[in-house]
C-alpha cells in the first residue's frame, strides 16, 4: 500500500514540473488507507515561499476533514520534509512520514534545505538573518492572557 500512495505522489510531482506550476515535489495524506487530500509545490506560481508540497497538503486535509490536527494519518512525500514542512507536520499531529529522496538529493539539485538544518543547529548570533530579541516581558502579557482564558482551544 505505501508504494501506491507514494507512486501518486511521485506522478504528481512529475505533473507539477511539466504543468510549470512550481517544483518538483507533492505529497499525500492517507488515511484509512484513502487519500484524503493532495499538495503539489506552487511556490511560484502563488508567490509564496511557504507553498510547498507539504503544507498544502496538510492544509487541504484539515479542510476537507474539518480539523485542525490530523490524528491518525499518514503523509507520503517526494522529499524528506524541509524543516518548515516537518514543523507543519508535527503541529499538525501526522502519525507517519514516508519520504522518498533525501534533503542531500535535494540539494544535489539545487534546493537549499540543508541550509536551514545547518541554520537552526546553530546559536542566534552565529545565523545568517539576525535573530533579535525584543520587548519579550512585554509579549508574555499574550501568553498570560490565554493562560487565563477558561474557553480556550488547546492544540
Amino acid at each position: 500500500m505505501d508504494q501506491h500512495f507514494m507512486a501518486h505522489a511521485i506522478q504528481l510531482a512529475i505533473e507539477n514540473v511539466h504543468s510549470n506550476r512550481g517544483g518538483p515535489f507533492a505529497a499525500v495524506i492517507v488515511k484509512d488507507g484513502s487519500i484524503v487530500a493532495e499538495g503539489t509545490n506552487q511556490v511560484t506560481a502563488t508567490n509564496d515561499p511557504t507553498a510547498h508540497a507539504e503544507v498544502m497538503a496538510i492544509r487541504e486535509a484539515c479542510r476537507n476533514l474539518n480539523v485542525f490536527q490530523l490524528h491518525g494519518c499518514g503523509i507520503y512525500t517526494t522529499c524528506e520534509p524541509c524543516p518548515m514542512c516537518l514543523g507543519a507536520i508535527y503541529w499538525a499531529h501526522i502519525a507517519r512520514v514516508h519520504f522518498a529522496t533525501l534533503a542531500t538529493d535535494a540539494s544535489a539539485f539545487g534546493f537549499d534545505d540543508l541550509l536551514i538544518y545547518r541554520e537552526l543547529a546553530q546559536p542566534y548570533s552565529a545565523r545568517r538573518i539576525p535573530m533579535i530579541g525584543v520587548m519579550r516581558e512585554e509579549a508574555l502579557a499574550a501568553f498570560r492572557a490565554w493562560d487565563e482564558k477558561p474557553n480556550k482551544v488547546t492544540y
